[in-house]
C-alpha cells in the first residue's frame, strides 16, 4: 500500500479517486461517514475508509452540510479525512461552474454545537461562495467557542476600535477594545488590546485576564548533582503539610513569601531565592475553587518540572533550557471544591552557557479554550483580591 492510501493529504488523492466509482446517493451518506470515522492509526480501518472517502467525494454539494456533521464524531485522521472529501466536492463543483449551499452551511456555522474545524470548514466555504457574507460574519464571532473563528472576531474587533481611536472617538474606542480583549485568548490580541487601553488611560490587568496565578510560596535550593535531584522525594513533596524549614543544599533554608508583579505571572528564581546551579526549588500556592471542576493547568519553563494537585501527580516535563513560552506544556487536572494546594517542583542544571542560567516557571489554570480558572482568593496583578470570579472585569479600568 502506497503512502497516500494510509494517509490521504487533502482534495487532490480524493478527487482522483472519485473519477473511478458511482456517485453516492444521500442515503449513502451516514455509513459512508461511519467508516471513514473508524479509521485510525497504523493503517486500521484505511481499506474501508478509503473507499468510502472515494465513493463520499460523488456526493452532491447540498450534502456537505451532512458531511460536515459527520465530523462531531471523528477523530483527529478521520477528520482530515472527511476534511479532503469536502474540498474535493466543493472544488467540482466550483469546477462545473455550480453553487455550494450557502444557506446550509450559514445554519450550521450558527450551530455551535457541531465540531470547531467543521464549522470553521464551512465558514471558509461560505466565504468562497460569498465573499461579502464575512462583514455579516465576522461581528459574530467575538464571542465563538471555536478558537479559530474567534480570532476572526478578535482581529475584526480591533480593526474597528483602531479606526475609532484613529477618528479620535477615545470613547467608543475604550468601549471596543474592552470588547476584543473580553474575548480575546491568543496572546498577540490580548496584548495588542491591553496596550491600546493602556495608551488610553485605562488599566489593564493582563494576568488576571489569562487566569496567572501570582502569590507562592518558594523554598530552595536542595541538591540537584548530575540531575539526581529531579526524582528524589524531598520534603516538600512528602510531607502532606510542609515543615516550615528544610535542610537545604545551602544549609537549612524556610519558606519565602513572594508575589510577582508581572504581568504574564512570571516567577524569577533566581531573583528571589539567590542564583545556582545543580538545584531543586519548590514553589506552593493555594487556590480556592467555587466548585469541584476539570481545568487545564498550562506553565511555561524552560527547565525540568513536576506538577501535583493536592497531592495528586499532574504531569512533568524533564528536558532543560529549551525556551520558554507561554502554554509550553499542558495537563488535564481536578480542581476540588474548595482549598486546593498546587505544588511545583523545577530543576536547574549545571549548564554554563549564557542562555542556561534562568531560572523560571509561569503558570495559569484555564479551561480547554484558554478561559482563565481564577481563584476566589487570587491575588491579581494590580495587588487586588478577587472575592468571586464573576465580578472580575479584567478589562475594565480599575481605581
Amino acid at each position: 500500500m502506497t503512502r497516500s492510501c494510509l494517509l490521504p493529504q487533502g482534495a487532490v488523492l480524493v478527487a482522483l479517486l472519485f473519477t473511478c466509482v458511482a456517485a453516492a446517493a444521500a442515503d449513502d451518506v451516514p455509513p459512508l461517514v461511519r467508516a471513514i470515522n473508524a479509521v485510525g492509526p497504523q493503517g486500521a480501518g484505511h481499506p474501508a475508509a478509503l473507499a468510502a472517502a472515494a465513493q463520499l467525494a460523488r456526493a452532491e454539494a447540498a450534502q456537505i452540510p451532512e458531511i460536515l456533521a459527520g465530523m462531531d464524531g471523528a477523530n483527529r485522521l478521520s477528520a482530515n479525512w472527511l476534511r479532503g472529501v469536502v474540498e474535493a466536492i466543493a472544488q467540482r463543483e466550483a469546477d462545473r461552474g455550480g453553487q455550494l449551499p450557502s444557506a446550509a452551511l450559514e445554519a450550521f456555522l450558527a450551530d455551535t454545537s457541531h465540531l470547531p474545524q467543521a464549522r470553521s470548514l464551512a465558514y471558509d466555504l461560505i466565504l468562497r461562495a460569498d465573499p461579502a457574507a464575512r462583514q455579516r460574519w465576522l461581528p459574530r464571532l467575538l464571542q465563538d467557542p471555536s478558537l479559530e473563528l474567534r480570532r476572526e472576531g478578535v482581529a475584526f474587533a480591533l480593526t474597528g476600535a483602531k479606526k475609532q481611536l484613529d477618528a479620535k472617538q477615545s470613547p467608543q474606542a475604550i468601549e471596543a477594545y474592552r470588547a476584543a480583549l473580553s474575548a480575546a485568548r491568543d496572546v498577540d490580541q490580548i496584548n495588542e488590546a491591553a496596550k491600546r487601553l493602556r495608551e488610553l488611560g485605562q488599566t489593564v490587568d493582563v494576568a488576571a485576564h489569562f487566569g496567572f496565578l501570582l502569590r507562592w510560596q518558594l523554598i530552595g535550593p536542595f541538591e540537584n548533582t548530575q540531575d539526581g535531584g529531579f526524582d528524589t522525594a524531598y520534603g516538600p513533596e512528602r510531607d502532606s503539610e510542609p515543615a516550615s524549614e528544610y535542610a537545604g543544599k545551602t544549609g537549612t533554608i524556610k519558606w519565602i513569601d513572594h508575589t510577582t508583579s508581572d504581568q504574564y505571572g512570571l516567577v524569577d528564581l533566581n531573583a528571589v531565592l539567590g542564583k545556582h546551579k545543580n538545584a531543586i526549588a519548590y514553589a506552593r500556592a493555594e487556590f480556592l475553587a467555587g466548585e469541584s471542576r476539570e481545568v487545564e493547568v498550562r506553565i511555561g519553563c524552560q527547565t525540568a518540572h513536576k506538577i501535583w494537585l493536592n497531592g495528586q501527580f499532574v504531569t512533568a516535563n524533564h528536558v532543560y533550557h529549551t525556551g520558554m513560552y507561554i502554554d509550553q506544556y499542558t495537563a488535564r487536572a481536578r480542581l476540588a471544591s474548595g482549598r486546593n494546594i498546587i505544588l511545583l517542583k523545577i530543576s536547574q542544571n549545571d549548564q554554563t552557557e549564557s542562555w542556561a542560567q534562568d531560572w523560571k516557571f509561569q503558570l495559569r489554570l484555564c479551561d480547554p479554550d484558554g478561559t482563565a480558572v481564577l481563584s476566589q482568593n487570587g491575588l491579581t496583578a494590580l495587588g487586588g483580591i478577587v472575592q468571586d470570579p464573576q465580578d472580575l472585569n479584567p478589562t475594565a479600568s480599575q481605581p
